[in-house]
């Protein structure tokens, strides 16, 4: 390296941890080539004590010498070989260090040059020849000496690993350079330089960003793999530090320019359109104003919006109200304020697009016509409630889409599952920061008219806590009388709800909120039967299923058995989303053989179905005849749609207890114990021995025990089970039943009828026992569900035992054998 490099050099800072020694140099490459060979040094050196400074092999360095033992310790070495040990102080506040202060391991060093400074300070530039160890002190007066024994450098040679860790070295220096702009660029060069690797090492690691402890235990690693990884790894967290500082930096100076650049443009827009006569502010207030003029709003809200748009013209542009007030005028001005689609009167085409669209659902289809007729002859009919309640996948949602087409409205969807603030339905104050209207009016702003078809998804699913109750805000949007001025916090002024359709849907009543369910007509839509899912199959999913996979009606038709098997063993609902995923993975398996140009069969018939989607997943509930008495055919209403159970009864030698098992509900067991109670009260009469009661005990269980039960539609058939069972008489065959009892006997109606005989009807059973007063859901029910079943009314207990339980006793009946028997016997 030349002195020019040397002189460049002598300006990289040491860091924050430089303390005595403030320059550090490079050597010449003959140097460099000297420190490295073999010399024979004295085993007997003197030691100088340093602060903050560690120095390395190879490196020269300025030291300020202040101390008398100091002083007299360079002087003697000046005169003789200029050769000293140089020791870093454990601790640097020490000014008078014994050999307990000073670490034990340190550098060979000669003095190249004294300087007697004029305020009696000496200044030595000393460069580092050998690391040593003190193995033993011997003096301290005048100036420590002690017996050292030297260090050899351990760099395997021809290593790769060598190689690739001195290169990672120059890269980590080169980026340490870039990163700190403090350093003069020509520092590069002088690395470039290095090509003695042991040298590199003692350099980076005089000159990295480290406190003194860890270029001491730089200095102290004897083999040089281990000591340049250490390196390595100190000069990557320096990397760290100087990118996050960069980084920082960068992103204040980016802030603050972005601001005085939009600042200066504006300025200059202002002064542009002072020179063409058009202002800025003014500009767009008028435009607004322009807009304000044509729409058909009310009185009161065209006067709240002229005073708002004065009010922005006061607001200078660069305050923070100014893009808040403006913010808020065109909110109001884009709201459709009376702005109505036609509605298309042809009754006979909605009637059209509601049937092609949906199978089924006949009350609704039959009540949307109904409001079309109205609107038709009085044309000022506000908006009714519709609320469609049923079971998940029927189409209650789906079905408010066609209802906006049958009309020719626009459509809107709203989900309201997990919504529990009440600012997302009525808005925030526009005071608030980031305040904006409620989803109602965003929705009305989007849709641009005042009279879409409104559908509120899943209303059953609002819920409230500490930011309020949705559902109460809901009882002003959904009720007639009152939707017409309803306030949204954000507007501040009425906005006139009343002709829109609202049309919600929901799973479950009894989570609506009672104020807001009176506030809806309900409109039941019950699960799908069997034929209805069948042609739901052919004329909707099957073509909508090969359309999605690119399939056409030549690749693919299905088997009526085949959709029939689908239906019945692969799902278990009322609606037919499992059915459309079912009939998608047939779909999807065909798509497949064709993409791979294997040979399939065009015709889907069961033996396919059951090839694709594997075994059946439920089981055809079938009638089980029985020849015992206790055991009682039930009809049970469940989500997905109607099922049998079955009541079984056994009674043992005991006291008189009452079990009940099957995971029943607080409900059903109350059925079971009323049964129990008007069983015993008329055991003479049906010819029951009263002591059974007292001396067996009775357990009553329903099958399926995984699956929770409720309900007190099972009452009549727990009576009619346990009056078989105290009595040995057999029930009808092929008979079913449903009904509530009260502790007369009389039988109550229960719901889910239709849903019960479809089941009743799928299990083969021949004749159904219900209550008198659900003869009404009877009617209606199509005819052709309810052929081949022998219905029974009744009012009370007697006649439901008169018609389902037999004469005769069975084959082997129980004989119930008494303590007082026993005693006399």
């Amino acid at each position: 390296m030349n002195n020019y490099e040397n002189q460049l050099y002598q300006s990289l800072m040491v860091g924050d941890y430089a303390g005595e020694g403030d320059l550090i140099q490079l050597i010449t490459d003959d140097e460099a080539d000297d420190i490295s060979q073999q010399e024979n040094y004295s085993s007997e050196i003197p030691i100088l004590s340093v602060r903050n400074t560690v120095l390395f092999p190879g490196v020269v360095i300025p030291i300020t010498v202040g101390r008398q033992r100091s002083i007299k310790l360079v002087k003697k070495a000046q005169r003789g070989d200029k050769l000293i040990g140089v020791c870093a102080q454990i601790n640097p506040n020490n000014d008078d260090p014994s050999w307990e202060d000073i670490y034990h391991v340190g550098t060979l060093a000669k003095i190249i040059k004294m300087i007697v400074l004029p305020d009696g300070n000496t200044t030595i530039i000393i460069q580092g020849k050998k690391r040593f160890q003190i193995t033993d002190t011997l003096t301290e007066d005048p100036y420590f000496t002690a017996k050292v024994a030297y260090l050899e450098e351990n760099f395997p040679k021809n290593s790769k690993k060598i190689e690739a860790l001195e290169e990672s070295l120059k890269d980590a220096a080169a980026k340490i350079l870039h990163l700190n702009p403090e350093i003069p660029r020509e520092a590069q060069v002088a690395l470039d330089n290095i090509d003695n690797t042991p040298f590199l090492t003692h350099f980076l690691s005089s000159n990295i960003n480290a406190p003194v402890e860890a270029k001491q235990k730089l200095l102290e690693i004897n083999d040089g793999v281990e000591r340049a990884t250490l390196l390595l790894e100190f000069m990557m967290k320096d990397i760290q530090m100087l990118e996050l500082k960069s980084e920082i930096q960068k992103k204040v100076h980016t802030d603050i320019d972005q601001q005085q650049r939009d600042y200066f443009l504006r300025q200059q827009m202002k002064v542009l359109q002072t020179e063409l006569g058009e202002e800025g502010p003014e500009k767009e207030v008028e435009e607004l104003r322009l807009k304000g003029a044509k729409k058909k709003w009310p009185q009161a809200v065209a006067k709240h919006f002229e005073k708002e748009l004065d009010k922005i013209l006061r607001i200078n542009p660069s305050a923070a109200e100014y893009p808040i007030a403006l913010n808020y005028a065109e909110t109001l001005v884009e709201l459709p304020w009376n702005e109505l689609t036609e509605d298309n009167f042809d009754l006979k085409r909605a009637k059209e697009i509601l049937d092609k669209d949906h199978h089924g659902l006949e009350k609704v289809k039959e009540r949307v016509i109904e409001y079309l007729a109205v609107l038709k002859l009085k044309n000022d009919l506000k908006g009714p409630i519709l609320c469609l309640y049923g079971p998940p996948g029927v189409g209650k949602t789906s079905l408010g889409k066609s209802i906006a087409k049958a009309l020719g409205r626009k459509y809107i969807r709203m989900s309201l599952g997990g919504v529990h603030d009440e600012a997302e339905i009525r808005g925030h104050r526009k005071t608030y920061v980031g305040a904006m209207p409620g989803k109602i009016i965003q929705n009305m702003k989007k849709v641009k008219t005042s009279n879409p078809v409104y559908v509120l998804d899943e209303i059953d699913k609002l819920s409230s806590d500490f930011r309020g109750d949705p559902s109460s805000a809901f009882l002003e949007v959904l009720d007639p009388e009152q939707n017409s001025t309803f306030t949204d916090n954000y507007l501040e002024v009425e906005y006139d709800l009343s002709k829109v359709l609202f049309i919600a849907t929901a799973n479950s009543l009894d989570s609506i909120q009672p104020a807001l369910r009176d506030r809806m007509e309900i409109i039941e839509v019950t699960g799908y039967t069997m034929e209805e899912k069948l042609e739901i199959a052919k004329k909707h999913l099957i073509p909508k299923q090969r359309k999605e996979h690119g399939l056409k009606a030549k690749d693919l038709s299905f088997d009526k058995t085949a959709i029939a098997k689908i239906i019945e063993d692969y799902t278990r609902e009322s609606g037919v989303r499992s059915l459309e995923r079912a009939v998608g993975k047939v779909v999807r398996n065909v798509a497949k053989s064709i993409a791979m140009e294997e040979e399939y069969s065009k015709k889907i018939t069961p033996e396919a179905v059951r090839k694709i989607l594997g075994g059946e997943i439920f089981d055809k509930e079938m009638y089980q005849d029985n020849s015992v008495a206790g055991v009682v055919t039930g009809l049970a209403w469940t989500s997905v749609g109607g099922e049998i159970l079955f009541i079984e009864t056994a009674l043992s030698r005991g006291k008189g207890k009452l079990t009940l098992s099957g995971q029943l509900g607080d409900v059903m067991k109350e059925s079971a114990m009323t049964a129990l109670s008007y069983l015993k009260s008329k055991a003479e009469k049906l010819g029951i021995d009263y002591r059974v009661f007292d001396q067996y005990d009775l357990h009553v269980h329903v099958p399926a025990g995984a699956v929770p039960k409720d309900g007190p539609s099972a009452g009549i058939t727990m009576l009619t089970a346990m009056a078989s069972l105290y009595t040995q008489r057999k029930v009808k065959s092929k008979i079913a039943m449903t009904g509530e009892i009260t502790l007369r006997g009389k039988v109550m109606p229960v719901g889910g009828i239709k849903e019960k005989i479809l089941a009743a009807r799928r299990a083969g059973l021949k004749e159904i026992i219900l209550c008198q007063k659900n003869k009404r859901d009877i009617e209606e029910i199509d005819e052709q569900y309810l052929k081949g079943i022998n219905f029974h009314f009744v009012d009370n207990v007697d006649q439901v035992l008169e018609i389902a339980l037999m004469k005769s006793k069975v084959e082997e009946p129980m004989k119930f054998t008494f303590t007082s028997e026993i005693n006399n016997n």
